[in-house]
């Protein structure tokens, strides 16, 4: 239960410590002051003694004051420049003020020459000293106004340090030859001092009582506080709550209740840091699906989530302090971890993808990000490890690369199966065509029956030879070995000459062959003999499959940055379920009616090959009677590329 403070208490406890340091040292010599009087006015014998005596008082007194007023103004000065508050000023204030009057008080005081030529030397110090203090709070006024820190002001500081020293130094000599001075005058007056004993012992007790008061009320006004601030600075570096502290309204008042006001802000920050800690904390250890854990500098393990512990096994108090190189194989452990380390301290982060051990031993394919943890001021502090197993993965990744090798080989194997099948065939066909043309020649000879028997040898012979070419097509150009002679083409050249092959082909099968030129010329990159072959295979095609209709008909036009060849009937089309295996080798649509037409199976996909070989795209467009087929190709040529030049489309008209 706290006891009400007596109003003169906290009058005094409200006063600032200047004056309560004023008092505590005037109470003292004030009281010695009014002895010296009492023993003045008791005898004019002694008065002139006592008048030396006090002028030398009063010397050593300014002398020291003038050092102190001084010494305060500096640590003043000090204190502004380091915080920047006005009420540091106050000594530096106070001691412009009195130290004028000090110094005229010192001048009329001194009688000693000695004293008077040090007392000189004091006077300058004391002016050098003024100006450097002023010089400083110059200097400090335009690192405020400018933001320059490079301004002087240490040497300024080291200037004024060394000015106070010699000052003190000065004063110091001053107070030793007053102190000579002083005794060989107390040693004129001892004999006078002898018959006033008892007024000097009052006097002494009447000093002592006064000097006993000082100190108590320097005692309960400022070290009792300072002891109190004292034990909150160390209660507030552990943590701890503030003791309570009278509430004053001097500088120690003040600066307790900002130390409260600090504590209670701190420990609000300390809460909410541990709160985010917390919370972070369970964020982290809540993720299973990665392995999320802290390493120090060296590589030990000091944080383990249950990610980790799911992925690699080990719970966190069997792995922490452990380095983590025992995650690693025997065939990296030596030198990877390391490695990673390093990368992660060079650039920041260290992305890996490799086999890890299980703490039984097991291994997983892990992709691994390593980050590198810095300090406010840039030290490295630690790592961050994330962890994730993605054994899966590299499963799928590995069977769908054997997947695609099988696939790669077979389709060579093929390739090669059709390429030799090819050759083996043309070699006994050249000789059954080469007998079946001897017997063309003497067919007259023969009889009906047998005519038409060699007729259908030639048809049959022929039919197998153009499925052999076709064959032998594909299988080079699936291998790489079409060579293409890629060149500009005029197409509407190209077009007539198409023409003029294809017309008896249409003029077979009783349709109207139209060929639509194009308004302007149009250049295509291509090889001629191959964009011939196409367009022949797809007006065939054409004149084959329309059963129906009336006409084919054949055209180009600009399509963007490529030109369009279409081919086009009003036959019976292509169903919409079968436009998807147009262009398949051996598929042969409407195999029902295979009797009716022939063909080999291999035109539309030969056709395909060899126009996506030339830089192009082949397709099909449903008409509402009909079909149309279309090939674009480039204008342009890209540049050298493998040794060969590559088709490319582009907008520029060919010049």
């Amino acid at each position: 239960m706290s006891h009400p403070v007596p109003a003169v208490m906290r009058y005094w406890a409200n006063q600032p410590l200047a004056l309560k340091g004023l008092v505590v040292v005037a109470l003292p010599l004030t009281i010695l002051l009014g002895a010296l009087i009492l023993l003045y006015v008791a005898s004019n014998v002694e008065s002139r003694a006592e008048d030396d005596v006090r002028r030398a008082f009063a010397i050593q007194r300014d002398t020291h004051q003038v050092h102190a007023l001084l010494a305060e103004a500096a640590a003043g000065v000090r204190g502004y420049l380091l915080t920047r508050e006005e009420r540091f000023l106050e000594p530096y204030r106070k001691a412009e003020a009195e130290l004028p009057q000090v110094m005229q008080r010192l001048d009329r005081a001194i009688r000693d020459q000695e004293v008077r030529r040090g007392f000189e030397r004091v006077s300058a110090l004391t002016t050098r000293k003024r100006e450097g203090l002023r010089n400083l709070l110059a200097l400090s006024d335009q690192v405020g106004r400018t933001g320059n820190a490079s301004t002087p002001i240490e040497p300024a500081l080291i200037a004024n340090k060394i000015v106070l020293d010699a000052m003190r130094e000065e004063i110091e000599n001053i107070q030793r030859r007053e102190a000579i001075v002083l005794d060989q005058r107390r040693t004129r007056v001892e004999e006078a001092r002898r018959g006033y004993l008892i007024l000097t012992a009052i006097s002494a007790g009447v000093g002592l009582l006064g000097s006993l008061a000082a100190v108590y009320l320097f005692s309960t006004g400022i070290v009792r506080r300072v002891r109190l601030l004292e034990g909150n600075a160390e209660r507030l570096a552990r943590g701890e709550a503030l003791a309570q502290f009278p509430e004053d309204a001097d500088e120690l008042g003040r600066l307790a209740q900002r130390l409260a006001r600090a504590s209670t802000l701190l420990r609000g920050r300390e809460q909410e840091l541990r709160d985010s800690e917390e919370r972070f904390r369970l964020v982290i250890e809540g993720v299973s699906d990665y392995g999320i854990f802290a390493l120090d500098p060296e590589g030990r393990v000091t944080s383990w989530n249950l990610g980790a512990e799911r992925i690699k096994g080990w719970q966190a108090h069997e792995i922490m302090g452990e380095h983590f190189s025992r995650f690693y194989p025997a065939e990296t452990s030596d030198y990877l971890p390391a490695a990673m380390l390093d990368r992660a301290r060079q650039d920041g982060t260290a992305e890996d993808e490799g086999w890890r051990v299980r703490q039984d031993g097991s291994r997983f394919w892990a992709n691994v990000v390593i980050t590198a943890l810095h300090d406010e001021r840039g030290e490295l502090r630690g790592f961050a490890k994330v962890t994730r197993d993605i054994t899966d993965r590299r499963r799928t990744e590995e069977a769908l690369r054997l997947a695609r090798e099988e696939a790669i080989n077979a389709s060579r194997a093929k390739s090669e199966f059709l390429s030799r099948t090819s050759h083996e065939l043309r070699t006994p066909m050249s000789a059954i065509l080469g007998f079946g043309q001897l017997l063309e020649l003497d067919q007259e000879q023969f009889t009906e029956r047998h005519r038409s028997a060699i007729a259908q040898i030639m048809k049959a012979g022929r039919h197998l030879l153009s499925l052999i070419n076709d064959l032998l097509d594909i299988s080079s150009i699936e291998a790489g070995g079409t060579e293409l002679v890629i060149e500009r083409i005029d197409l509407r050249d190209l077009l007539d000459e198409v023409y003029a092959l294809a017309a008896p082909i249409v003029a077979a099968s009783g349709l109207r062959f139209e060929l639509k030129d194009p308004s302007a010329p149009l250049f295509v990159m291509g090889d001629r003999r191959r964009v011939v072959q196409v367009i022949l295979n797809l007006v065939a095609n054409s004149a084959k499959y329309n059963r129906t209709g009336a006409m084919v008909r054949l055209a180009c036009r600009q399509n963007g940055p490529h030109i369009r060849v279409e081919v086009e009937d009003d036959g019976p089309g292509v169903e919409p379920a079968d436009v998807s295996r147009l262009f398949t080798p051996f598929d042969r649509l409407g195999q029902q009616n295979r009797t009716k037409v022939e063909g080999t199976g291999l035109g539309l996909a030969l056709s395909k090959q060899l126009i996506e070989s030339m830089g192009g795209q082949i397709g099909f467009d449903s008409q509402v009677q009909g079909a149309l087929f279309w090939f674009e190709l480039p204008q342009e040529l890209l540049p050298l590329r493998n040794g060969r030049e590559v088709p490319v489309a582009t907008e520029n008209e060919p010049g």
